[in-house]
């Protein structure tokens, strides 16, 4: 073969690689926008004085934020949606680090088929699909209008997925820690306290923070659940930002939607800094 076809296919190959290469980077240039310009909306109109939905350079004012502060439930319900959070959070951290750390070392038959079958059925059985039977469920137990009822719903329809994951962090810690623990007088409980636990931190932080995100952005539960507009949560009392005519309130929702986006950012940048998320199996890297 002579140089010259040879030279004509590297030419060719090249070519097609710079093309290739420019239409990745439109695409994700144009991705990158998708994503972007919502986020630029959501810093600039809480302070723009008449935002609207398009973005543009806002007329810089902080009555915004004084409207919101006066709304007698508004700084309430994100209390609300923290208590919810980090209630379900507890729950679902105790009792899934308990039932994986079971699944993981217990020869139970049909182990996987169980954690299969629930991750299905919780992946199947949505929120929406379950709620009447779960409305009935919550009004014969008398928890209407409690955080209770909804801690519990909540806590039930996440802990499947919980479990699944936390299984994975506990069959990567090696059993010779636990041995020795065993060797010096140490029970169940306590093995998973002082050995396990801190181990699977890493796991257990993104279980913290996927928790949170799930029940922080959760409407139909507490909607259903609970009637007092005291106890409801930042995600169902932004419905309630109307004006009198029935428009949207552009900058009562944009003012919220920024506070309301606030607290997990840093909860998720705290629990980053602190525990990292670059990890394999239960064993951090």
């Amino acid at each position: 073969m002579s140089a010259t076809p040879v030279r004509t296919v590297a030419r060719n190959r090249s070519v097609r690689y710079f093309v290739s290469r420019v239409l990745f980077t439109v695409v994700i240039t144009f991705v990158g926008l998708a994503f972007a310009l919502p986020m630029v909306w959501l810093v600039l109109a809480p302070f723009d004085a008449t935002p609207t939905l398009s973005l543009e350079w806002p007329d810089w004012t902080l009555d915004n934020f004084t409207r919101l502060a006066e709304n007698p439930y508004a700084l309430r319900s994100i209390g609300n949606s923290l208590l919810l959070g980090v209630g379900t959070m507890l729950i679902v951290i105790v009792l899934g680090a308990l039932a994986a750390y079971a699944m993981s070392r217990i020869r139970i038959p049909g182990r996987d088929g169980i954690l299969y079958g629930l991750l299905l059925l919780s992946s199947i059985v949505t929120g929406t699909a379950a709620m009447v039977p779960t409305f009935q469920i919550i009004t014969q137990l008398g928890l209407i209008n409690n955080y209770v009822g909804v801690l519990l719903v909540l806590a039930g329809g996440i802990l499947p997925t919980v479990i699944f994951i936390l299984k994975d962090f506990m069959d990567s810690i090696p059993k010779s820690y636990e041995e020795s623990a065993r060797l010096y007088g140490a029970g169940p409980f306590r093995i998973l306290r002082d050995v396990v636990a801190p181990i699977a931190r890493p796991g257990l932080a993104f279980i913290a923070i996927w928790t949170i995100v799930q029940v922080w952005s959760n409407f139909l539960v507490p909607f259903i659940l609970l009637r007092s507009p005291d106890l409801q949560p930042a995600a169902v009392l932004m419905y309630t930002f109307y004006t009198e005519s029935g428009q949207a309130d552009l900058r009562l929702i944009s003012t919220f939607a920024l506070l309301f986006s606030l607290p997990v950012l840093v909860i998720y940048f705290v629990v980053n800094r602190r525990f990292g998320f670059r990890f394999h199996g239960g064993i951090k890297s």
